[in-house]
């Protein structure tokens, strides 16, 4: 069993603020810089996983700094440089309360909500006899608000303007870049044999701009079906073969587990969490194109990061 880093406490020169998330712990530095730390945590129905997930956080460090750098000629960006493997050093930007979640087929949370009758997501209309993962005729974007414990909330568009969580002008720019960003990505997956089904992105706006921010086009925030069989899966009915944390998702379901009140926790054993992992490390390979190098300084995470971020402060000062 590989070490996985599933805590942070580090102590930077400049330091302002910590934000320990779900599962990225992000340090401010002067108030300008933020430094992305992604651990190898996992959450699933808004819990963390009582087991870290090897190289689980190299993973979406690497995977989000690529789709970062792939898509800067649509909208400018946070990322500064990446100098470990599991850290993103950016520009620190005040972000919107707002998660831009966009859709391109029926699946997941949706499908579950559809099938007890809903027919109505975020103010966006859904038509009835839908199947499940039937493609949408064009993408729906079905924003949340942004919780900093608990569950996200759906919101409409409308809403959000009405409420001032975003003016209308910042959310225009925010759906352009977002469905722009979606059909970058489904370019990208198609190259590479798979599907781009659903993701979410995060903005935030510095010196009057809007920026995307966070983590992009990663298994954490998105969700892939493989190109190959999806029209005759679907033609059947029959469950997609699929690249994201839904399949964690589907365990823990089948092991009694939503987080609802009286359930229990199922155990999280070394051979589950490596096999998580695999199936982590696949998608890398799959959606990049690229062999996955695994990060051989595994024995002391915490130490390696440390370092290398102070050297690459002391870079910049």
């Amino acid at each position: 069993m590989n070490n996985a880093l599933t805590k942070t406490e580090f102590k930077f020169e400049g330091q302002t603020a910590v934000y320990h998330g779900k599962v990225r712990d992000v340090y401010t530095i002067n108030d300008d810089l933020m430094v992305m730390v992604a651990t190898d945590r996992i959450s699933a129905f808004d819990v963390i996983l009582p087991k870290g997930i090897p190289f689980k956080g190299q993973v979406l460090n690497q995977i989000a700094a690529k789709f970062l750098d792939d898509t800067k000629d649509i909208c400018p960006n946070w990322k500064l440089a990446t100098p470990d493997p599991q850290v993103t050093v950016g520009l620190k930007c005040e972000g919107f309360r707002v998660e831009m979640i966009i859709r391109g087929i029926l699946t997941g949370s949706a499908w579950r909500d559809y099938q007890k009758g809903c027919r109505e997501i975020c103010g966006v209309k859904l038509p009835d006899g839908m199947r499940e993962n039937e493609r949408f005729p064009e993408p729906i974007i079905t924003p949340t608000t942004k919780a900093d414990e608990g569950h996200d909330l759906n919101i409409s568009k409308e809403e959000i303007i009405a409420q001032g969580i975003v003016s209308a002008e910042d959310y225009a720019v925010m759906e352009d870049y977002t469905r722009k960003l979606f059909a970058r990505g489904q370019e990208i997956a198609a190259k590479h044999g798979l599907i781009l089904v659903d993701t979410k992105y995060e903005f935030g706006k510095r010196d009057g701009k809007v920026y995307l921010i966070d983590e992009i086009h990663t298994p954490d925030s998105s969700r892939y079906f493989y190109a190959d069989g999806y029209e005759e899966k679907f033609a059947k009915g029959e469950p997609q073969k699929q690249l994201s944390k839904e399949f964690v998702r589907q365990w823990l379901i089948e092991h009694n587990f939503m987080n609802e009140p009286g359930q229990v926790m199922p155990e999280i054993t070394d051979e589950y969490a490596n096999s998580v992992s695999e199936r982590y490390i696949e998608l890398y390979e799959h959606i990049t194109g690229e062999k996955f190098d695994r990060s051989t300084d595994q024995s002391n995470i915490n130490a390696r990061i440390e370092n290398n971020v102070k050297a690459y402060l002391a870079s910049v000062k």
